[in-house]
């Protein structure tokens, strides 16, 4: 029953607030370095910073969320319940850094590839 009670009144004040903070979509293809044009070499890398900006307003706005929550419960709130808040905020920024990072790291790669075959041979010459 102690279980129920934190978990009862986290999502009581889950709920409401929640709503405002919307997840990115990530982008749904990072092009072929190797086979790539510069263009889409370009517009890829459009969507990426494009994405990471989002993530970081995303992030910005669970971190409103969490103070909101708290701000809420007030002293209502016990201190597990607290971390509970807090514990869940946590593992969303996580996500969605890790989401992030993945997928500058997969443009990254790409871009390594596209200036490889783009750059003169060195045995030329």
């Amino acid at each position: 029953m102690k279980v129920l009670f934190p978990l009862a009144a986290l999502a009581l004040f889950a709920v409401p607030v929640h709503a405002a903070c919307t997840y990115p979509t990530a982008p749904t293809k990072i092009p072929d370095g190797a086979t790539a044009t510069l263009a889409e070499m370009v517009a890829a890398q459009k969507q990426v910073k494009k994405f990471d900006e989002e993530i970081n307003a995303y992030t910005a706005c669970i971190k409103l969320e969490e103070n909101a929550q708290l701000a809420k419960g007030g002293d209502k709130l016990t201190a597990e319940q607290k971390s509970a808040i807090e514990q869940q905020q946590a593992q969303k920024n996580n996500a969605a850094v890790d989401e992030d990072q993945k997928i500058a790291d997969r443009f990254n790669e790409q871009i390594h590839i596209f200036k490889a075959k783009s750059a003169p041979s060195a045995t030329k010459g």
